[in-house]
């Protein structure tokens, strides 16, 4: 009979096994981990794992081991690096400039009928009344507050 220590060894490897083979993608299948999959290089891949396990290698060696021997596609969670720090912030970037670029023309659109319109009143000889009163009319208004836009 098995003593309760060697049940203990045996789950405890059987659980690491187990949460490497959930991070693994089974390179047959693609969108299986290997713990999931029943195609033979899952099975194969599996038994790897359980016996680098029983051999004493740590988690991180595993899957190095995995990604040197299938590459880092093998992998659910790859590194992170410049590349996929790259991959990964350039949609904020990207959203980040267009809403810049969005509210650049917002502001241009609101400011430049004005501009033209003062440009044009400039060439003309008006009366200093007759002027204030162009300036106040063709000054843009300020804007509208707004409930959910903080009180200055």
């Amino acid at each position: 009979m098995a003593s309760a220590e060697d049940v203990k060894q045996r789950q405890v490897v059987e659980d690491r096994a187990r949460n490497i083979s959930h991070n693994v993608r089974c390179t047959e299948c693609g969108s299986q981990s290997i713990e999931d999959s029943q195609a033979d290089v899952a099975v194969l891949l599996r038994r790897l794992i359980r016996d680098e396990i029983k051999s004493g290698k740590s988690d991180k060696e595993i899957y190095k081991k995995l990604e040197e021997d299938f590459g880092e596609t093998v992998l659910y969670a790859p590194k992170f690096d410049l590349q996929t720090a790259a991959i990964w912030l350039s949609p904020v970037i990207v959203g980040g400039v267009a809403a810049g670029v969005w509210a650049y023309q917002k502001h241009r659109q609101r400011t430049n009928v004005h501009i033209m319109a003062l440009n044009l009143v400039r060439g003309v000889p008006l009366t200093p009344r007759e002027k204030e009163t162009m300036i106040d009319i063709l000054t843009p208004p300020p804007p509208a507050r707004r409930w959910w836009w903080p009180l200055k």
